[in-house]
């Protein structure tokens, strides 16, 4: 195993377990918003459920939802050993809810002018993962 180019005294990435009956039943059809009562620590649902509000032009929904989504994430982080730091990489397809939560976040933060949220929930999303907000970006087109 290379170590060339790691930091050493970085952590070591979060990646946080799979959510089956979640992924399952989104594929089967079942909606966000039924989800959320079943699932609600699932940062996924929540934060579907923000995009859909905030691509709808709910903002205060929109915000409501990812700011729940963006603290089970949180939660969920530091049940797997985050310690408020270090890297949670979009390419750990479990990690994508809580990524897209913080995103939704950022975006509600700025459209309702908060400005100092929009600069934390931004270094936020780029410590945690330098590419997810243009991969978050190209999912949502």
């Amino acid at each position: 195993m290379s170590m060339v180019g790691r930091n050493l005294m970085e952590p070591e990435p979060t990646l946080l377990p799979n959510e089956p009956e979640v992924e399952e039943s989104l594929a089967a059809g079942e909606e966000p918003v039924d989800l959320a009562a079943k699932h609600p620590t699932s940062s996924l649902v929540w934060a579907l459920l923000a995009e859909e509000a905030l691509d709808s032009g709910y903002t205060v929904e929109g915000y409501a939802y990812a700011r729940v989504g963006y603290h089970r994430g949180l939660d969920a982080l530091r049940a797997n050993g985050w310690r408020g730091a270090g890297p949670v990489p979009w390419s750990h397809e479990p990690n994508r809810g809580f990524l897209r939560a913080v995103a939704a976040l950022g975006q509600a933060a700025a459209s309702i002018g908060e400005e100092n949220e929009v600069t934390r929930i931004t270094k936020l999303l780029n410590d945690s993962d330098p590419d997810a907000a243009g991969d978050i970006a190209k999912l949502r087109g």
